[in-house]
């Protein structure tokens, strides 16, 4: 990455032009996730080797078969969540941690859940950089189990494609919660937002097509 592209100056306009061409004009319109778009510096959360993408509206390979998705998804997600400043959050996918950083900034209590270790202590070390590490708790495990011993939650947010949505995360929303996750096979997905109304009971709205990685897990991929 050259000299001209790490000044702050032109990381402060990239950042700026994603949240205007990526975002805006495709229906971005919650305050609050606008300015965690502009306040949260997306080039953190990639390779070294890929920063002088960072701002691309694209997804880009973190390792481990992983990614790190487009900021345009990552935005439509997080607006179709709903998250407000306090409200417990349930993140299946921690990744690179750049939609936990997008949440916590937000003001959500986070719970993320990630299967590998590796993963995990990057994301981590992102968030405390940043100064939004106290916001979030960390688990390395099977994310298509949940976190049973912190339920229940006000929002659930999966980030990786799940053949259906798992019986545990379902049971682990909160009455009058929300979840948003992508539901398809392993090449191509519908993103889906799940309201739940009561025990047992669940709105669900499809909305665009996507491609994730697959969810692994008992209640996923491979299980």
């Amino acid at each position: 990455m050259s000299n001209s592209y790490n000044s702050p100056d032109k990381l402060r306009q990239k950042r700026e032009e994603m949240v205007r061409y990526h975002l805006e004009r495709r229906g971005i319109s919650d305050p609050r996730v606008l300015e965690a778009f502009r306040s949260i510096p997306r080039e953190k959360f990639v390779p070294e080797a890929r920063r002088n993408r960072a701002y691309d509206d694209c997804a880009l390979p973190i390792g481990e078969g992983q990614t790190i998705s487009q900021p345009y998804i990552v935005a439509l997600m997080t607006q179709q969540l709903k998250v407000e400043a306090g409200l417990k959050v349930l993140e299946i996918g921690t990744g690179s941690g750049y939609q936990t950083a997008i949440l916590a900034k937000i003001g959500a209590e986070i719970f993320t859940v990630e299967m590998s270790k590796s993963l995990t202590n990057l994301a981590r070390q992102r968030l405390e950089n940043l100064g939004l590490a106290d916001q979030v708790k960390f688990k390395v495990g099977d994310g298509t189990r949940g976190w049973e011993e912190e339920a229940p939650f006000d929002r659930i947010i999966v980030t990786a494609a799940a053949p259906k949505i798992p019986l545990p995360l379902e049971e682990q929303l909160a009455d009058g919660g929300r979840m948003v996750i992508p539901v398809g096979s392993r090449r191509s997905q519908t993103m889906t937002v799940v309201i739940k109304k009561g025990p047992g009971n669940f709105e669900r709205h499809k909305n665009i097509s996507c491609v994730f990685v697959p969810l692994v897990g008992v209640f996923g991929w491979d299980g």
